[in-house]
């Protein structure tokens, strides 16, 4: 299996990436984010990218795989409101529709948040902005595509959030 990994400097992608590179079912795992992280493993790509919601030079390299997690994001608290809605869905969908021209057999793994709202009409906004994601990559041809709504998540093995915020484990 492929394996496409969007964040991985980021407490969620952290602990996906370090699972797809335990698990010997995942033959190559390929990361795309604004840094790179300091693994080096045999299975591991890394691209490293300013622009996260235009992958025109590089379809080339994103062709061919299995599954993607998509674990990028921000804390609403830290950005701005067009921060947080141009991270969270411009750049999920971006990848998501670009991703599925290139994959159509796909799963598509898309880390939310619980609370997260699928009418889009609350009084929250970043609830909204994830329901509206979340909407949007559900409404993709997808094989296969999973909205992941944790709670709360505990980094294990020496993970921290970036967030200060969330650093209370």
């Amino acid at each position: 299996m492929r394996v496409l990994l969007f964040g991985a400097t980021g407490m969620v992608a952290l602990g996906a990436m370090r699972e797809c590179l335990l698990n010997p079912a995942v033959e190559a795992l390929t990361t795309i984010g604004r840094s790179a992280v300091v693994v080096t493993d045999s299975k591991l790509t890394q691209m490293v990218r300013a622009d996260l919601r235009n992958y025109a030079d590089i379809e080339d390299r994103l062709t061919g795989f299995d599954a993607c997690f998509f674990c990028l994001g921000v804390s609403s608290a830290s950005v701005s409101a067009e921060e947080y809605e141009r991270v969270t869905y411009g750049i999920a969908v971006a990848a998501a529709e670009t991703l599925i021209r290139l994959n159509p057999g796909m799963t598509f793994v898309y880390v939310s948040g619980a609370g997260t709202d699928y009418y889009e009409k609350g009084r929250i906004r970043w609830a909204r902005v994830k329901g509206r994601t979340e909407n949007a990559i559900m409404r993709l041809p997808f094989r296969r595509s999973y909205m992941l709504r944790p709670g709360i998540i505990q980094p294990l093995h020496g993970i921290q959030s970036k967030t200060a915020l969330y650093r209370f484990f």
